[in-house]
């Protein structure tokens, strides 16, 4: 036992005279251990990895795509002081000077010629309108055109070299798809939030005149607005519009425009200053039992027309008040924000095919839609 002993201290002294020697002519060697760290606390660090390819499940390619399209919008609007003007008020207050708002949104580079898509809501009414790109470069924005019925708007920025963000395809979106939404949220900067396709074809929120969201469960915040959601290939498949919450914050429940209604405003803004959209002149409602006994329908789907404008295109198709629109150009209508949306979808000046329920009888008329006006009168589709 006293042998083992000894040769167990002599083993021991021998490696920490080994060591000390190391330490003192290769202190190298000791700093590199993975094992040792500069605060003496033995820590484990992974090597470093040799392959630059992203890990499983990353997104960072799609994101590296498309994030610098994606561009932060100032915009600053003078308010007046309410009775700024009012003489007692001035004697009594003297003169108030007009304060400045800000506001803050996102937008998205469609064009090398520098065309951006926001939101409406994000530039309406703004004095001045400020573009920030990812690169640091800003520049002042002008106004092409707006579409409030869809809530997008088109800018223009003149700057050089811009990146331009690839539209992809979001009739081929489905239920579960896999998205992510890129914009300034709070005013912090370029942020990217992912999520999944929850719902497709939203409308009745109240939101739009047109209304035809893709609902996602991807983090849309204030400052959002007028961001894109992206699929995992990096290509734009709709306008971060709104949220619905309780708290202002979002709660897992987003809208997005499609990127099909965006292209189709974008084109119309760009080539005719407008969006040219289908107009009937009727008044729709959803078909409830009272208004089917009150017109004596008995149909059981499909939007019923309580109104029709003298002398417009339904009128003069043959459409009268009672009638229940069942399908347009073969395609089955359900709601009042459904028929809106294919009528405004139809050409002006070509015919389409409306399947309609008169009392007992269907029948098919032919309706040649008129270029919907810019004021329509509100109850009027």
């Amino acid at each position: 036992m006293k042998r083992f002993w000894l040769l167990f201290a002599q083993t021991v002294t021998v490696c920490v005279a080994v060591y000390f020697v190391i330490a003192t002519l290769q202190p190298g060697w000791v700093r590199q251990s993975p094992w040792s760290s500069g605060a003496g606390v033995a820590l484990f660090e992974a090597p470093p990895s040799a392959s630059t390819a992203p890990p499983p499940g990353s997104f960072r390619a799609a994101v590296h795509k498309a994030l610098p399209a994606v561009v932060s919008i100032t915009t600053s609007k003078e308010v007046r002081t309410p009775r700024a003007n009012d003489p007692w008020f001035r004697f009594f207050f003297g003169d108030i000077p007009n304060q400045t708002q800000i506001g803050l949104g996102s937008g998205v580079i469609v064009s090398a010629t520098g065309y951006v898509l926001t939101n409406n809501h994000v530039v309406e009414g703004a004095d001045e309108i400020d573009v920030s790109l990812m690169d640091g470069r800003r520049s002042r924005a002008r106004v092409v055109g707006t579409d409030p019925d869809t809530d997008l708007a088109v800018l223009k920025i003149d700057l050089d070299k811009l990146p331009v963000i690839v539209l992809g395809h979001s009739d081929g979106l489905d239920v579960g798809d896999q998205v992510l939404a890129i914009g300034n949220p709070f005013g912090v900067g370029q942020t990217v939030t992912g999520g999944i396709v929850s719902a497709l074809g939203r409308n009745q929120l109240g939101i739009n005149t047109f209304e035809n969201f893709i609902q996602t469960d991807a983090a849309i915040n204030p400052g959002n607005s007028g961001g894109a959601l992206i699929d995992v290939q990096g290509n734009l498949v709709g306008i971060n519009t709104a949220i619905y919450s309780r708290s202002g914050g979002s709660m897992g429940i987003g809208f997005a425009i499609p990127v099909a209604t965006a292209r189709q405003v974008l084109e119309g803004i760009v080539k005719e200053g407008q969006v040219t959209r289908g107009w009937i002149g009727v008044e729709p409602n959803e078909l409830s039992p009272e208004l089917a006994q009150t017109f004596g329908v008995k149909a059981n789907r499909g939007v019923i027309i309580t109104g029709v404008l003298q002398g417009g295109p339904a009128a003069r198709a043959g459409i009268r008040p009672g009638d229940v629109i069942l399908q347009v150009d073969g395609k089955p209508v359900s709601h009042v924000p459904e028929l809106l949306n294919m009528v405004a979808a139809l050409k002006p000046g070509a015919p389409s095919t409306f399947a309609v329920q008169r009392g007992d009888e269907t029948l098919e008329l032919k309706v040649v839609p008129d270029l919907r006006p810019r004021m329509p009168r509100p109850a009027l589709r």
